[in-house]
């Protein structure tokens, strides 16, 4: 697959709902996730899924959407804005894809620090919420 297919997957991903089987059927066994607020790597495909699908209810309020996307080889980087509680997020998708199209990488930064806190508080509520 080349990166513009892979791309053109994660878009679908995320414009029809962020369904968690079609995202785990984009992750590869031993995936990594890189969170803006955790110091350590979370490795293997079950934890980048438990992060990916918390992400994706707690950005899933209307308000995210990529504006502007860099792809070189099988990275792609996308910059997102979205708004939580009246703070606006900015930050970067950064995401690696195998030689068969799997996510293997994935990284997430992002501003202001106000929004890395917000961030980590909603978060931090949805993986508790998902481990009970």
């Amino acid at each position: 697959m080349s990166a513009a297919d892979n791309l053109a997957r994660w878009h679908a991903y995320m414009d029809g709902g962020s369904d968690p089987a079609v995202l785990a059927d984009m992750l590869a066994e031993d995936a990594v996730f890189h969170s803006p607020v955790v110091h350590t790597p979370q490795a293997g495909k079950f934890k980048v899924m438990a992060y990916l699908t918390a992400a994706g209810h707690v950005f899933g309020n209307g308000t995210f959407r990529y504006v502007r996307e860099l792809v070189d080889g099988n990275d792609v980087m996308l910059e997102f804005i979205a708004e939580m509680d009246g703070i606006t997020v900015n930050g970067v998708d950064i995401i690696r894809f195998d030689d068969h199209g799997l996510i293997s990488d994935f990284k997430v930064m992002v501003r202001p620090l106000k929004a890395i806190n917000k961030i980590w508080e909603l978060m931090a509520a949805k993986l508790e919420a998902a481990k009970g």
